[in-house]
C-alpha cells in the first residue's frame, strides 16, 4: 500500500486531502472486492472522496514535505512563466496546470497571470474573468499545500513567500 491513514495527499483539481481510512466499499461482494482510500479534502471536511487503491498512483501524490515546500519557494524566481499568447490555448494551459497536480506548474501559471494582470492594468484594462478564476484556483491549490507542509494557515502563505523573497533581495544588497 502506497499511502497510510493520516497521510496528506494531493489530488488533481481537488487539492490536499487527508486519508481517513482504507476500506472495502462492499465487503460482501467478493468479486468486486477492491480497496479504496477514504479521503477528506482539507478545504471541505464534510466531503468524502473514494479513490481505488489500485489506480491511486496516477491520481494521487504525497503532499510536499516542509523541506520540499521551502525548496519550491526558493525556486520561484527561476520557475519560468507558462506564457501563452493565444487566448484559447491559454485557458487550456491553465486547465492542464491545475490537472497536472504539480506545484511548479501552479507557480508558472500564477506568475503568468500576475504578469498579464499587471500589463493589462498598465493599459487601463481589467483582468479577464478566466485569468481571475484560474489565478484564484491555482493560488488556493498551491497555498493550501504549502500551508500543510509548513504548518501555517493558507492565508499566511502569500506573506511568507513575499517575506522570503524580500529577505533574499535584502541579503543581496
Amino acid at each position: 500500500m502506497k499511502y497510510e491513514i493520516g497521510d496528506f495527499v494531493s489530488k488533481p483539481v481537488t487539492g490536499i486531502c487527508k486519508i481517513e481510512n482504507i476500506l472495502y466499499l462492499n465487503p460482501q461482494d467478493e468479486k468486486n472486492d477492491k480497496l479504496y482510500y477514504l479521503m477528506k479534502p482539507v478545504e471541505d471536511e464534510k466531503e468524502k472522496i473514494y479513490v481505488p487503491v489500485s489506480n491511486s498512483a496516477s491520481r494521487l501524490r504525497l503532499c510536499l514535505t516542509k523541506e520540499e515546500a521551502w525548496n519550491l519557494i526558493k525556486r520561484i524566481p527561476e520557475i519560468p512563466t507558462a506564457w501563452t499568447n493565444n487566448e484559447k490555448m491559454r485557458e487550456q494551459s491553465y486547465k492542464e496546470a491545475v490537472k497536472s497536480n504539480d506545484p511548479e506548474a501552479l507557480v508558472a501559471i500564477i506568475k503568468m497571470i500576475y504578469q498579464r494582470k499587471q500589463k493589462r492594468l498598465a493599459q487601463g484594462k481589467k483582468c479577464t474573468t478566466t485569468d481571475a478564476r484560474y489565478f484564484q484556483v491555482a493560488e488556493n491549490l498551491l497555498y493550501v499545500e504549502l500551508g500543510i507542509a509548513l504548518g501555517k494557515p493558507k492565508q499566511q502563505i502569500c506573506k511568507t513567500i513575499i517575506d522570503y523573497m524580500n529577505q533574499r533581495v535584502d541579503n543581496r544588497i
